[in-house]
């Protein structure tokens, strides 16, 4: 199971969708078979770009005034053995991690969040903490490209990156590639 990340989006009027910030967003997605958004789309259109390439979940973002079936507060789904929980926020994140899967109805391995648009990677206490940052406002810069994060699944392994998406022309991309190999059970990395 390949699942690819975005956040905060934050689509303005004046952007029909992502594919005005060039092809890189394309590219990256076609290759996806899930996609999950972290929420701050702002524009429900963004959900319907993203559909063209893969299924899409949301978690509902706090600038996110809108009703859609594809998106909640809190977003729990489990594939390959391992229990995501996806919500907009995880402000506080360097909290104890007992203090942080209250914020989902069970226990989870992998958190999905957005917010902050910082991307983030971290394999804590048993459990993956991801950020994909924000792929068109990144560390709250000005519009252009920044980051999106891979996640690869198999039973009793995980992969996951941070991906700088590319670069606008006179807007350099302010993200940092990351990656991160966790495996469970006995198993070992491909």
């Amino acid at each position: 199971m390949i699942i690819g990340l975005l956040s905060d989006t934050h689509l303005p009027n004046m952007v029909r969708d992502l594919d005005e910030l060039g092809p890189e967003p394309e590219q990256f997605f076609k290759s996806v078979d899930l996609i999950l958004h972290g929420g701050d789309l702002i524009a429900t259109r963004v959900l319907d770009w993203c559909e063209r390439f893969a299924p899409v979940i949301c978690a509902d973002g706090n600038n996110d005034v809108y009703d859609d079936p594809r998106t909640k507060l809190v977003q729990m789904l489990e594939f390959e053995g391992w229990k995501i929980g996806m919500i907009h926020s995880l402000e506080g994140e360097h909290r104890p991690m007992s203090e942080l899967q209250k914020m989902f109805p069970s226990p989870v391995d992998i958190m999905v969040a957005g917010h902050s648009h910082q991307e983030r990677l971290e394999h804590r206490e048993g459990v993956v903490l991801l950020n994909s940052g924000s792929i068109t406002f990144p560390q709250h810069k000005e519009l252009r490209l920044g980051t999106v994060a891979l996640l690869e699944l198999k039973p009793g392994s995980l992969h996951a990156e941070i991906i700088p998406i590319g670069e606008t022309p006179g807007s350099p991309n302010p993200g940092k590639a990351m990656s991160l190999d966790v495996t469970r059970n006995g198993a070992t990395p491909d």
